[in-house]
């Protein structure tokens, strides 16, 4: 009987040494096999509602859908429409896709379409990102599956537009019923995933939409956590706590590509443009010799370098090269801190002058930065403050005119890889993000907005960035380039525009 038990015990051991041994998780494969994974960032989400954002749509873009998607090329293919069409300069058409209903069983149709681009436009709602979509005058309902979007002046991006939020598309029975702030909470689309629960500060959870009309995703269930610091991050991949990370810091590059459990995955200038902004309406700022002083000033290359290890190219173009309009690099402030102390003692600051700088951890080791900024402006007599902001509270500094009269921020075109998303919201003097007005600048803005024409529209953004240049409302510094960490059981590769399509993800061994 002692023989039996101990045959039989030893078969259990045997078992469970053979379970451990394939390496599997709870969290990597559930009983049923689904794959579930968790994703780190470095800071959570302050809201779920696609046309009310305040940070980037990494979390809501897999829960709603729009009418336009980019595909694994970044070429713009059917989303909730399956057609498009210009009918005349300032019309197009969509038809939109039929039998697709919010994951709440409302019906997707052309008066959800009017509703969520109303609700963007509509001036009482004040939404950040109505910018985005400022060109449209309204959308009318042609029949249960047509929309027109009706523009103010002929626009050739609508399409694009119509790619990204604030575009998403939300049902408008449940927003009502919820009003807006709860459906921030707890929101509802017809996209790949489901909203589950929001753990404020920690972690967002979603599962597959498994009526998807695009097909159920491999990934059943995924967590978008919030890791704050980069370190922390990378161990969590190395352990298998996480299965993929942001915003890897220059410092853990090396632990990744080292490591026999994950990989790095770099996209050269796919991150933010990264500039100190300054209120060109408050003294000494007001003063184009001060603000060119302080380009002059600052050593760009050595921070790139020494502090950002290459994690960033330099630039003093706003646009990137993955966008439309970009017109190549520009080099007009080298690093000359005498010409910065000419300028300075022309504009009447021959002894400097006080600041305080602004600034937030959104970006690759940006209070290194900022700080190394403020030592090399000291050293043309500028003595700067840096006044580091908790995330959420400069999530709303900024756009609200609230911050000091230097601050950094960081802008790109994110999906529409195109220059008008990439400065119109930081340089026309309409745009909450801007601190910057030149009647010049806004006109040759708005004409690029109008026209079809794509040479003349290329003109105007090179004629736009040379102004702009001239006139310094910004300490021009890089653009940063993304890198990720990715466990080796996934297979996914970090994409231009910066997006997480969980649906795109796939375990290692999937064909």
């Amino acid at each position: 009987m002692k023989r039996t038990r101990l045959l039989a015990l030893l078969l259990i051991l045997t078992i469970v040494a053979a379970g451990c041994s394939t390496g599997t998780t709870p969290k990597e494969a559930a009983q049923d096999g689904s794959l579930e994974i968790t994703i780190a960032r470095a800071f959570d989400v302050n809201g779920l509602d696609p046309g009310f954002l305040t940070e980037n749509a990494q979390v809501v873009d897999n829960i709603f859908d729009t009418l336009v998607k980019r595909d694994e090329n970044e070429q713009l293919v059917p989303g909730l429409a399956t057609s498009w069409s210009q009918v005349d300069e300032n019309t197009w058409e969509f038809k939109l896709r039929e039998n697709v209903q919010f994951t709440n069983g409302e019906p997707f149709n052309a008066e959800a379409v009017k509703y969520s681009i109303d609700r963007v436009l509509n001036p009482d709602n004040n939404a950040p990102t109505s910018g985005y979509i400022s060109t449209i005058q309204e959308v009318q309902v042609v029949d249960e599956h047509t929309v027109h979007v009706i523009t103010k002046n002929p626009d050739p991006l609508v399409p694009t537009r119509f790619n990204r939020y604030p575009t998403e598309i939300v049902p408008p029975k449940y927003v009502e019923e919820v009003g807006q702030e709860q459906f921030a909470q707890k929101p509802i689309g017809t996209g790949p995933y489901k909203f589950v629960e929001w753990n404020k500060g920690s972690s967002v959870v979603l599962e597959a939409n498994a009526d998807y009309w695009n097909g159920e995703p491999e990934v059943k269930k995924v967590t978008f956590r919030s890791i704050p610091e980069a370190s922390t991050r990378v161990s969590a991949l190395l352990n298998g706590e996480v299965d993929l990370i942001t915003a890897v810091s220059p410092e853990d590059r090396e632990k990744i590509e080292g490591s026999s459990s994950a990989k790095l995955s770099s996209v050269e200038r796919a991150g933010n443009t990264v500039y100190v902004g300054f209120k060109t309406d408050v003294e000494p700022f007001n003063n184009q010799k001060v603000r060119q002083a302080l380009n002059y000033a600052i050593d760009t290359q050595s921070i790139v370098d020494n502090v950002l290890r290459g994690a960033a190219v330099q630039t003093e173009s706003l646009i990137g090269p993955k966008d439309f309009g970009y017109a190549g690099e520009f080099d007009t402030y080298g690093y000359d801190p005498e010409k910065a102390k000419q300028l300075l003692a022309e504009a009447g600051y021959p002894d400097g002058f006080s600041a305080t700088l602004d600034t937030v951890n959104w970006y690759i080791k940006n209070t290194d930065v900022a700080q190394v900024i403020a030592e090399q402006l000291k050293a043309i007599g500028v003595n700067i403050t840096v006044n580091n902001v908790e995330s959420s509270v400069y999530r709303t500094l900024v756009p609200s005119g609230e911050q000091n009269s230097m601050y950094v921020l960081g802008w790109s075109s994110t999906n529409t890889l195109d220059a008008d998303a990439a400065i119109y919201a930081i340089l026309h003097s309409s745009e909450s993000y801007s601190t910057y007005n030149n009647p010049e600048v806004d006109a040759k803005l708005e004409e690029a907005r109008g026209t079809t024409d794509e040479e003349r529209r290329k003109t105007l953004y090179k004629e736009i960035e040379e102004i702009v240049l001239e006139d310094a409302p910004r300490i021009f510094l890089y653009q940063e380039n993304q890198y990720y960490g990715v466990s080796n059981k996934l297979n996914w590769e970090g994409r231009i525009d910066g997006s997480i399509p969980v649906v795109t993800i796939k375990a290692a061994d999937s064909q």
